[in-house]
């Protein structure tokens, strides 16, 4: 029995993690794509994804809570930042 203890508890931990790790993504927020006249309800920035080092229109991410507490992810396209003027 000793010898079959850790895998044991390996196989307990392993559950656990899994189970925290299901609740933490049916916690994360759908995320909503932003068009033209879509009204915000903004009361706090989380975080804003930094755009691709590309010379086009990319989409980024940010992260915000509603005046409710809600958290949100916005999905949103902006121009890259490897574009170079000559």
């Amino acid at each position: 029995m000793k010898r079959f203890m850790p895998v044991i508890i390996a196989a307990v931990a392993c559950a656990v993690l899994n189970s925290e790790m299901i609740q933490a993504a049916e916690q994360q927020p759908k995320v909503e794509t932003y068009s033209y006249g879509t009204k915000l309800d903004i009361a706090k920035v989380i975080s804003v994804e930094t755009p691709a080092r590309v010379c086009e229109a990319v989409p980024v991410h940010m992260v915000y809570e509603d005046h409710q507490g809600q958290r949100h992810v916005l999905e949103y396209r902006v121009m890259g930042t490897g574009c170079q003027i000559h």
